[in-house]
């Protein structure tokens, strides 16, 4: 799915047109993306000005446009393209002008751990096609009129060879003595099938804009997209905030909708592939809510509503998990609000869990060289523990740790409290 610029899938013209003027010949190319123009730099950059829609937008097929990767081009989808233009005056009174072109598109990574946009090396294509647009307009804007005159009758005339009407032909006839109707020269074809023959790519040229055109017109935007609000969400394997990541989604990238409920959206990432996204992290469709409607603003309050932190304590971690074992830790004490209160599950006791190591995170880390971690254990029958180092904390908030890869570095006992989810470190 980007303010946020989003792309919801529509497909510019100007980029239809140039795929099609490409297929049928008609562009040329050039690899060189440099020109001098005779024109000045303030006219050239007129036209330039006008020249402004056809210079960005989505890019039908990147075959043909970019140049050949390490990676084959059906990997790559949702291809934009962005045109930069340069115009520099020249000491023989011309002036220069340099195009220069980005091309980026979604990669897929079939493995799934390097998915994401990447920037495309142009083969000359966009550009050498810009500039031969730019030579067309400057052309035609200063292309010469026939001077006019006067005869001596008053009468004003052009000074072109083209008007001195040229001198009347008289076809043969027939013994009838009507125009003979074929050609004088039986082995040339006929005017009219010149013409036709002449004609035919610019017709099969005009009907295939007027298709694109009736395509455009028609196309209709899906209503079933979400499209993520930030970069480096997580898409996971299941809807479980220990999941394994299948990988980080970039801001703006869009995914149809499969289904959801409070907490998550059930996603397609491509073909038969799936995937989950925490609700909150995208933008649902129109007359969705990002959020479900609920008390509080979120998963967050929910779960500040269920819990509260009995005590507080520094002392030894309380187990044999290796990369705390025997050393110092800042330990809390939390229990239900209500013993009334019904099952809060597994997400309410995480998303609590990650609310008080944001709270602490600072005064553990200010304490670097006593305290080692923290320690969250929940007394009820249903409870359990959680400890996270802090090292794995410093990662997970600067960003380089994703909410489910972090919780992936925790202990969790019982095993269930983290989702039983594979590779975390509750043994």
């Amino acid at each position: 799915m980007k303010c946020v610029a989003r792309f919801k899938g529509e497909v510019s013209l100007p980029a239809l047109l140039i795929a099609v003027l490409w297929q049928a010949g008609f562009c040329q190319s050039n690899s060189s993306p440099e020109r001098v123009f005779p024109q000045s730099k303030d006219s050239i950059e007129l036209v330039v000005k006008k020249l402004q829609p056809a210079m960005s937008g989505r890019l039908p097929v990147l075959d043909g446009f970019v140049s050949t990767g390490d990676q084959p081009l059906d990997h790559y989808r949702r291809a934009y393209y962005q045109t930069a233009v340069q115009v520099t005056s020249n000491s023989s009174k011309g002036s220069v002008v340099r195009v220069s072109t980005k091309i980026t598109a979604w990669y897929t990574d079939p493995a799934g751990a390097h998915s994401g946009y990447r920037l495309l090396n142009s083969n000359g294509r966009l550009e050498s096609d810009l500039l031969d647009q730019l030579s067309d307009e400057l052309t035609a804007k200063t292309a010469p009129v026939p001077a006019a005159s006067a005869d001596a009758t008053g009468e004003i005339t052009h000074n072109s060879a083209e008007q001195t009407p040229p001198p009347p032909v008289h076809l043969p006839t027939s013994a009838a003595g009507t125009p003979f109707s074929a050609p004088l020269n039986p082995s040339l074809p006929a005017r009219d099938a010149v013409s036709s023959a002449k004609n035919a790519p610019d017709r099969d040229l005009q009907e295939q804009i007027r298709s694109l055109e009736e395509v455009l017109r028609n196309q209709g935007h899906p209503q079933n997209l979400v499209a993520v609000k930030q970069a480096g969400t997580a898409v996971v394997a299941s809807p479980s905030l220990t999941a394994k990541t299948l990988f980080l989604a970039s801001a703006h990238d869009e995914f149809e909708m499969l289904d959801f409920n409070a907490d998550w959206v059930h996603v397609r990432v491509s073909g038969l592939s799936r995937g989950w996204i925490w609700r909150n992290s995208v933008e649902m469709p129109e007359g969705i809510p990002d959020t479900a409607t609920r008390a509080g603003a979120g998963p967050k309050a929910a779960a500040e509503q269920l819990f509260h932190v009995t005590r507080e304590e520094t002392a030894a971690f309380p187990g044999d998990w290796e990369p705390l074992k025997g050393k110092s830790v800042k330990i809390l004490s939390i229990e239900k609000v209500s013993d009334a209160a019904s099952d809060s599950g597994l997400i309410m006791r995480l998303e609590f869990a990650k609310s008080e190591l944001e709270k602490n995170y600072n005064e553990v880390a200010q304490k670097s060289s006593t305290l080692a971690g923290i320690v969250l254990i929940f007394d009820s029958a249903d409870g359990g523990m959680i400890a996270a180092t802090l090292p794995a904390m410093q990662k997970w908030r600067a960003g380089i740790l994703s909410d489910s890869a972090f919780w992936r570095q925790c202990f969790f006992d019982p095993p269930e409290l983290g989702g039983a989810g594979d590779g975390s470190a509750s043994r």
